[in-house]
């Protein structure tokens, strides 16, 4: 287990954690980690060691150079801070990374202990996936938690999907088996403007985190990002008949999905949502 030099004493902490890599299509769940740590203060209490977990040859490492002259090598890894949002109800362990090339088992123990040792008692892991999804509508947020009810009294998407699972899959059984409630929350980024970044996604993805964190969150220039975004992905298919139909087609086909969904209670839902982010603003 990693060693912390001391354990802050933490209000409530909840942990938030994405990784690069198969899980964070268009960098939209790493970019909340970023998002996050720079709207709040915050402070890296540890990085798990590099060597145990990473190929070197598959995540390599960088060379950074620092003032124009001397130069460093920049390792993969993963590392923990602490955030402290201002006027929140919780501190929060923010942990980003690399996804592990190996050792899952030890790595996902390695957080677990973490975790323990700091407190947590919920998990938020955020991921995001290539997706047929128009660029045009929201970006869908799907979620796995545990226990199942969690999700439930969230008012969360589940996901039925099965099949290869990363790093967050299996941060997600870990904690759920331990006992710490866990939410996985999946952004559709649509797969034919994969290339990061996903500001829209990324938005998405922040807006579920401020519900279930009950913490306002400053936006930044965050929402213009995904307008400009949206208008730029909107260009580009304007140029390229056979994109402006597929993407008719999927419009078609997710409007005609949702239309059942459109019900009084999802509406209500939206809209409370809606004023209590305004009411904190």
């Amino acid at each position: 287990m990693p060693e912390l030099d001391s354990v802050p004493e933490l209000v409530e902490p909840v942990m938030v954690a994405a990784f690069e890599g198969w899980n964070d299509a268009g960098e939209a769940a790493s970019a909340v980690i970023e998002h996050l740590a720079a709207a709040w203060d915050t402070d890296e209490l540890l990085s798990l060691e590099s060597d145990d977990y990473y190929d070197f040859q598959v995540s390599r490492p960088r060379v950074e150079t620092l003032d124009g002259e001397s130069r460093r090598i920049q390792w993969p890894t993963t590392k923990v801070s602490v955030a402290r949002p201002r006027g929140g109800g919780h501190d929060i362990v923010l942990v980003r990374g690399t996804e592990p090339n190996m050792r899952w088992r030890g790595f996902c123990s390695d957080l677990l202990a973490v975790a323990r040792e700091l407190g947590v008692r919920r998990v938020i892991l955020l991921g995001a996936l290539l997706a047929d999804a128009p660029h045009t509508r929201p970006v869908p947020v799907t979620s796995v938690a545990s226990p199942p009810e969690l999700g439930r009294r969230l008012h969360l998407e589940p996901t039925t999907y099965e099949g290869p699972t990363g790093i967050l899959g299996v941060l997600q059984e870990v904690f759920g088996s331990a006992g710490l409630e866990t939410v996985s929350l999946w952004a559709a980024v649509p797969h034919y403007v994969a290339q990061p970044p996903c500001p829209k996604g990324t938005l998405s993805l922040l807006r579920r985190v401020e519900d279930i964190l009950d913490v306002t969150v400053p936006l930044g220039d965050l929402p213009e990002e995904a307008r400009a975004w949206e208008h730029g992905v909107n260009e580009l298919a304007s140029e390229d008949s056979d994109i402006a139909g597929y993407v008719r087609s999927l419009e078609e086909a997710k409007d005609a999905a949702e239309l059942p969904e459109a019900t009084g209670e999802a509406i209500a839902r939206e809209f409370e949502r809606y004023l209590k982010r305004r009411g904190r603003g």
